[in-house]
């Protein structure tokens, strides 16, 4: 069964505040095992970081790596990597802003008529709405 996965590197988000796209820089993918696709990434030191650690994961149903791209593609927040000489052809890596999850999260809560909108945005949140955003058709 396929999972898709969200992993996070301090490293990754310390370098990406430095340059301006955003500390909130997070890996998405696909492996059979999300535990055995983080090792592996940090065996390779994917974007330069050996700190991944896996924030999220859900089951991928049928999606495929193609498809992922093409919906954060679209939803503008995948990150180029053939522009950052620094990512080295890591695909999979999004900018999400905090703002933009804070405000689907108070949405949700507004909706189901929830009398407490005070949120504090956590990583696992950020990892489920990404996932929620790439398990949309």
């Amino acid at each position: 069964m396929t999972m898709i996965f969200v992993a996070s590197s301090k490293t990754l988000g310390v370098w990406g505040a430095s340059v301006g796209i955003s500390k909130s820089l997070y890996k998405v993918g696909l492996a059979d095992d999300p535990a055995d696709a983080i090792e592996a990434l940090n065996e390779a030191a994917v974007a330069g970081a050996a700190d991944w650690k896996q924030v999220g994961a859900a089951d991928a149903g049928d999606l495929d790596q193609e498809t992922l791209d093409v919906r954060f593609a679209a939803a503008g927040i995948l990150v180029d990597p053939a522009y950052y000489p620094k990512l080295r052809r890591a695909g999979g890596i999004v900018r999400v802003r905090p703002e933009t999850v804070e405000n689907s999260m108070l949405v949700e809560r507004a909706m189901a008529n929830e009398s407490n909108l005070d949120l504090k945005i956590k990583p696992a949140d950020i990892a489920a709405w990404l996932i929620r955003l790439a398990q949309r058709s």
